[in-house]
């Protein structure tokens, strides 16, 4: 991945409500969620929503599918991995890393 897709992905993510609103998209899953949904789960306005699910696809950490009347907005996941992939890749220079994943998560 292109070091200017990772930072245009980062700087989308980089405001709360589209963090936000991703994070809900990623929680949903393939169902994905149609922006009445995710106005009333996150308590914002329709117009404001608007305008970050905006940035978000264009970002390209989103998509959008029409099914009837209705709009559904789904998490890209290939896109928030490669992302991801893009931030570990040489995790520790090669060396295996001090904590694991499992690790961390017993703390939480």
């Amino acid at each position: 991945m292109e070091d200017k897709y990772v930072i245009k992905a980062l700087a989308a993510l980089a405001q709360p409500n589209r963090l936000h609103i991703f994070r809900s998209l990623v929680v949903k899953g393939n169902d994905g969620l149609t922006p009445a949904r995710i106005a009333e789960a996150l308590g914002m306005p329709a117009n404001t929503l608007s305008f970050h699910l905006k940035e978000l696809m264009n970002a390209d950490l989103i998509t959008q599918e029409r099914s009837g009347r209705h709009l559904i907005y789904r998490a890209q996941y290939d896109r928030m991995n490669a992302v991801l992939s893009y931030l570990s890749q040489n995790c520790c220079q090669g060396e295996v890393c001090e904590v694991s994943p499992e690790e961390v998560c017993k703390t939480c």
